[in-house]
């Protein structure tokens, strides 16, 4: 059985078959502001790209929890050392 079910129009997209020059202009208008919008809401990107990293990394530990302790005291060492360069570069 198949059910035709109208397919849903993104945000940023204009909607076919609009004849009426003001509608389309009004609709191209409300795209491309919604485009600008998710292209500049970077606080939005930066988030969905941590939450993206955040699942990768619990996965990760998951499949491989070994490998995931040894990165954390690789991270954790790194970190320390540059601090303590850091440190003693002031204090020169």
């Amino acid at each position: 059985m198949s059910v035709d079910r109208p397919v849903p129009v993104p945000r940023t997209a204009v909607a076919l078959g609009i004849s009426d020059p003001v509608e389309k202009a009004r609709a191209e208008l409300k795209a491309t502001l919604a485009a600008i919008e998710v292209k500049a809401n970077v606080p939005k990107r930066v988030g969905h790209g941590v939450d993206r990293g955040v699942a990768q990394a619990r996965e990760f530990a998951r499949v491989n929890p070994t490998g995931a302790a040894a990165a954390v005291v690789g991270v954790a060492v790194a970190a320390g050392l540059a601090v303590w360069g850091l440190v003693r570069l002031y204090t020169r």
